[in-house]
């Protein structure tokens, strides 16, 4: 089953590189790729004791942990479904995730999460805290169960078809969609992310993002556990520009992935208060937001390294498309790269095929891609069309089938009859050395139909106003897509993930203008 379930992929890296690490903690303990199979094993034991059956839903709420990731791979070990959820929701929105998914238990820190078991006591979901004190102790389950013999493990055969993951979409334009994926779906995509970036078993990277996304979750996790690499825990459980470089260089990394808010998080640390060496890295990987041009230059000259931007959903099990490696091909700023691992096409309204540098909807079809929405008969008719999945995004491919984004389908503004990508504007205005952060959106216009406005986040200490922004966009745009109005700020909203929330952005500054009130975002 090794090559059509990621449990398989798993016991044979075990068994090919037991002696390599696989999982440090940043500062405290390291497991190798052998302990971390046997951590498994046991959880998943434990798990069975606990009542749980293949099928069964299994939710988690966790920081970035060891505890997280042995219990993630327990549980689908014994053929049930993970559910990760972010452990800063509110008692409501866990409520909303622990029916919608169907969940059975929730798996929790020994920290507890008191929204998590507020929600969870109201739905009358057991709960179980997870322990693991020391790297060679067992993981231990409150309350616990008799613990069921290995033999009842041994027997329990993975399947390619088995539910591993229930996800939800971030839910920018509706309510969020849960996204089943399935063990041959996530083997799928941790070979491909192997395969574009040369993953091997000397790789070592350090997880920036939260495991209860799939960029995170995918790419910097399990990808790299597939290729018998290791990864390293923040001491914290979650990101720090502090220690980052610190524990980059500690456990000897060759490569990051990051959603462009940490990669400019990082980037104003350097500049600001520069570290005394930084790593040799392979490459640096960008995905889950479009990173402007000016952005990736400026990283890869202060980091030394190539910036390779990636494209991805969650419905495909995370990576669609990259930029290669160097020694693969050229990596194109303003493009998301090459198809990887999977058929991509261009398609009109009706279902035609479009040719180079002619835009339309980005289609996919491959193994990695879910089958469907759960519940979800109205969401699966429109994204399952003509035998293709239907992204929402609009694109085109170039003569050397590189992909270039143009925006959501929903997203794009219609100005008197031209569409916009607000995607370009915001590259633009993000290529002045006086701006940190910039987004471009629609406004209702009784002229045009539709108005392009934008907000912008001014870099710290210079001194930029709404008129040197329109003399910027008056000399590098074109007329029509000169945004009307600009909105200086010092904070934009944005999902657990770093995602900025382009409708939410257009809501907030909409209200400015016709209210005094208007609420705060944090950055």
């Amino acid at each position: 089953m090794e090559s059509v379930t990621l449990t398989g992929l798993l016991k044979h890296v075990a068994e090919k590189y037991p002696a390599r690490q696989a999982i440090s903690v940043s500062g405290k303990f390291d497991v190798t790729h052998a302990r971390l199979h046997e951590l498994i094993e046991n959880a998943s034991s434990q798990l069975v004791a606990a009542g749980v059956k293949p099928a069964d839903v299994v939710a988690l709420t966790f920081p970035n942990t060891i505890e997280f990731v042995i219990m993630f791979l327990a549980v689908i070990r014994v053929r049930a479904t993970a559910a990760p959820l972010n452990s800063a929701y509110m008692p409501e929105e866990f409520e909303f995730y622990l029916s919608d998914s169907e969940s059975k238990i929730l798996l929790i820190a020994k920290e507890g999460n008191e929204a998590a078991q507020v929600a969870a006591t109201k739905l009358n979901i057991p709960q179980i805290t997870v322990t693991l004190s020391q790297p060679d102790s067992d993981i231990s389950l409150t309350p616990s169960s008799p613990v069921s013999d290995s033999d009842s493990i041994s027997k329990i055969v993975n399947e390619p078809s088995d539910v591993a993951l229930f996800l939800h979409t971030s839910g920018t334009t509706s309510r969020p969609k849960g996204v089943p994926l399935t063990q041959n779906n996530l083997v799928s995509s941790v070979n491909n992310i192997k395969s574009v970036y040369k993953l091997v078993d000397s790789d070592s990277t350090v997880i920036v993002l939260p495991l209860f996304h799939v960029h995170g979750l995918l790419a910097g996790l399990l990808s790299s556990l597939g290729a018998g690499g290791s990864v390293t825990l923040p001491a914290s459980g979650r990101f720090s520009a502090s220690s980052f470089w610190s524990d980059m260089i500690k456990y000897n990394a060759t490569w990051y992935t990051a959603v462009p808010t940490i990669h400019q998080i990082l980037l104003d640390r350097h500049f600001t208060k520069p570290e005394s060496s930084y790593p040799k890295l392979r490459f640096i990987r960008s995905c889950s937001a479009a990173l402007a041009p000016s952005i990736l230059a400026r990283l890869d000259e202060a980091f030394g390294a190539p910036v390779l931007e990636a494209y991805a959903m969650t419905e495909a099990t995370h990576l669609m498309c990259s930029n290669p490696l160097p020694e693969n091909g050229p990596h194109l700023p303003g493009s998301v790269g090459k198809p990887v691992g999977q058929e991509m096409g261009i398609f009109d309204e009706n279902g035609v095929v479009q040719g180079p540098d002619a835009k339309g909807e980005i289609c996919i079809r491959g193994p990695n891609v879910t089958k469907g929405y759960k519940n979800n008969p109205e969401a699966n008719k429109s994204a399952f069309q003509f035998g293709w999945f239907h992204t929402g995004d609009v694109g085109y491919l170039d003569s050397d089938g590189y992909l270039h984004l143009v925006g959501r389908i929903k997203e794009l503004i219609n100005r008197g009859g031209e569409k916009i990508s607000p995607i370009e504007v915001d590259a633009v205005l993000a290529s002045h050395p006086d701006i940190a952060l910039a987004v471009a959106f629609g406004v209702p216009d009784d002229k045009y139909g539709e108005e392009i406005n934008c907000a912008v986040i001014p870099r710290e200490g210079t001194k930029i106003d709404e008129e040197e922004v329109l003399k910027f966009c008056k000399k590098n745009l074109a007329a029509f897509k000169v945004p009307k109005k600009v909105f200086m700020t010092d904070s934009l909203p944005k999902t657990a993930t770093g995602k900025i929330q382009r409708r939410l952005v257009a809501e907030h500054f909409l209200a400015q203008i016709s209210t005094a009130k208007v609420p705060k975002f944090g950055a």
